[in-house]
This record gives C-alpha cells, sequence and structure tokens, in this order.
C-alpha cells in the first residue's frame, strides 16, 4: 500500500486526498494569469477508514472553518509560486491538523484555593469596596 504516514500509527490512502489546482489571487504578474498553482486539497474525516474514531471525534468536534458540514476539510494553499510546493504544503498542514488531533488532552486535576490566596482575593475587594465607597458627592458639613 502506498499512503501517507502522519504517525507511527496512522497512515492515510492516497485515494482518500483529492487535490485540486486552481488559478491563485494576490501578486504574481503575468505568471498568477496564466498557471494554475494554487491548491485546493480535500480530505473526507469523516468517511476515512485510516483514522481512529477519537481522532476523528476529536477533528469533526474542532469547530475548525475548513471542516465543511459533510466532515470534509478543505485546505486552501496558494503561499508558493510552484504547483509542487503548494501541493507540499497543504499536505503538511493536513498532517499537522492530524497529528495534532491525535494528541490525548490531559484531564484536568480540580484544586481548591490556597488559604493565602483566599485572603488576598478577599482584601482585594475590601479595598476595591472602600474605593468605590468614597465615590459620589462631597458633603460640605
Amino acid at each position: 500500500m502506498s499512503g501517507i504516514n502522519i504517525t507511527r500509527s496512522i497512515s492515510l490512502h492516497d485515494w482518500e486526498i483529492v487535490e485540486v489546482f486552481v488559478r491563485a489571487s494576490g501578486p504574481g504578474g503575468q505568471n498568477v494569469n496564466k498557471t494554475s498553482s494554487a491548491v485546493q486539497l480535500r480530505f473526507h474525516v469523516a468517511n476515512s477508514p485510516s483514522l481512529p474514531d477519537r481522532v476523528k471525534t476529536r477533528i469533526l468536534g474542532s469547530g475548525d472553518s475548513r471542516l465543511t458540514k459533510e466532515g470534509e476539510i478543505v485546505i486552501h494553499a496558494e503561499r508558493h509560486r510552484t504547483q509542487e510546493a503548494n501541493r507540499r504544503d497543504a499536505l503538511e498542514r493536513l498532517k499537522k491538523l492530524i497529528r495534532d488531533a491525535n494528541i490525548q488532552p490531559r484531564k484536568r486535576i480540580a484544586t481548591r484555593p490556597t488559604l493565602g490566596s483566599k485572603k488576598r482575593r478577599l482584601e482585594a475587594k475590601k479595598q476595591r469596596g472602600e474605593i468605590k465607597q468614597n465615590r459620589g458627592a462631597v458633603r460640605l458639613d
């Protein structure tokens, strides 16, 4: 199987990634008008047999703006002048996205505030209250 290695345990099949070449926007002179050097990489996360379920869940729940309603990631790469460089850039961004989703977030350990921090908080509240108490109209008794 020829594929794209993401991590030791995750590799994607070539057929899972669709690349479409489009014209790049921005500066580039006549070259930008003649060549389709920008790459639009599409990868269907929801239907991928290569990704573990936990990685799929993290990517689909991430709220990434590149994610479509159908569960497809669309990466648009046009940083470079050549098609090949843009292909590599898009693929690297996809790999980073999957690697980041593969990392298990640490569980938060609940802690209690220390006695000192409680006292400092109450003292700060008291000082702030005194400042506010001293505001207002000045009485001339």
